[in-house]
């Protein structure tokens, strides 16, 4: 089928709206007319430079949608069931998905490469023939995409969709950073940099499990407001300015967790979020930066002695398949905001101005909307 999207040519390009020709799913893979995607900085990375992808590349990985058209052999999903992309797929039968890392699931290694987990071939192409890579095998920048069944995560109907594309990286992956693999505890004290679509979701996280503190950095004010607005104690511009106060405020102890979730993040941030976080603790860095820095400072006199730990965290640490259903449970709960997470929408066609947006600080999440003249 024809359909259009937003796709990246060369780095530092802007997005442009295209048509492409979207290939009918083969075995094992499903098409899903969307009804939204969010506007994750992940896909800026790819145009900075900072992720390595082939070009011309199909933008977005943040997407929900109603089932198209169902490849053979795929027996969980059918035409008409709600779904939620997810940027890392779980094939369920590789080494980490079998011992329940889904998160690690060998098929990670295709994310930027443009190739399909079921042939190896493209899926989408543009107008001249040229094979398009679909950011994390998925390209939700288009109201339609044809992908992988690993890629998906099945909902239930009372769930909002347009909300529910923001399952499938930003909250899953902020509210598992504070809650999964940052094992937050009733009376901790979390420390999350970066308020953003996924540190947003790490305040979110930190509170509904209980956290004492939880401390909001960002240098925008209006991002501290939500972050008031959705959990956070007390918020501060830089982590210099929120050192001498979490010291007193915990009396001496720091934090337990301090979060990196910042949108581009640098090996010089590393040491001042160990310097936020007490004896025994840990800083989780869950930001992206360049693909090529690999120098960080931080002081190792103090790692050792004071038995701090720093950890990366990929999809906040839990697998797709459990993680999505979790979280929908805390939103029906009531403890997961989603309707406030989304700050503006966009069309399409708006996708360079949603960008900078996101850029000058306007947004929590951007989403684009998906409307009856671009299917």
């Amino acid at each position: 089928m024809k359909t259009k999207g937003a796709i990246l040519r060369e780095t530092g390009g802007p997005w442009v709206i295209e048509e492409f020709e979207l290939g009918d799913p083969v075995a094992g893979e499903v098409q899903v007319k969307l009804v939204s995607s969010g506007l994750c900085h992940s896909d800026h990375h790819l145009r900075t430079g900072d992720s390595p992808v082939p070009f011309p590349v199909l933008g977005g990985h943040e997407g929900a949608g109603i089932v198209h058209k169902v490849g053979p052999g795929v027996t969980n999903l059918k035409e008409g069931d709600h779904v939620v992309t997810a940027f890392i797929p779980a094939c369920g039968v590789c080494e980490p998905c079998s011992r329940g890392d889904q998160n690690f699931c060998d098929e990670g290694a295709r994310l930027l490469s443009g190739l399909s987990i079921s042939d190896n071939t493209h899926r989408a192409q543009t107008s001249a023939g040229e094979g398009l890579t679909q950011m994390c095998l998925l390209g939700t920048f288009a109201p339609y995409i044809t992908v992988n069944q690993a890629s998906l995560v099945k909902i239930e109907d009372d769930i909002p969709l347009k909300e529910a594309a923001l399952l499938g990286c930003g909250v899953a992956t902020g509210w598992g950073s504070a809650v999964e693999i940052g094992a937050t505890h009733a009376g901790d004290v979390v420390v999350v940099v970066g308020i953003g679509g996924v540190g947003i979701n790490s305040i979110q996280g930190a509170a509904a499990a209980g956290a004492r503190i939880v401390a909001a950095v960002d240098p925008v004010p209006f991002k501290l407001q939500m972050a008031e607005k959705l959990g956070a104690t007390h918020t501060f511009s830089s982590m210099e300015e929120a050192l001498p106060v979490i010291g007193e405020i915990s009396w001496g102890k720091m934090a337990n967790t301090t979060i990196l979730t910042v949108g581009e993040i640098d090996g010089s941030m590393i040491q001042p979020a160990l310097s936020l976080t007490g004896k025994g603790g840990q800083v989780i860095v869950t930001g992206m930066g360049n693909f090529a820095d690999s120098d960080a400072q931080m002081n190792l006199f103090e790692l050792t002695l004071l038995q701090k730990r720093v950890q990366g965290a990929i999809f906040g640490g839990a697998s797709p398949r459990t993680q999505v259903p979790t979280l929908l449970n805390e939103y029906r709960a009531g403890k997961l905001n989603l309707s406030d997470l989304v700050t503006q929408t966009y069309r399409l066609d708006q996708i360079n101005e949603a960008y900078d947006d996101m850029l000058a600080g306007n947004n929590i999440r951007g989403m684009v909307v998906y409307e009856d003249e671009d299917y």
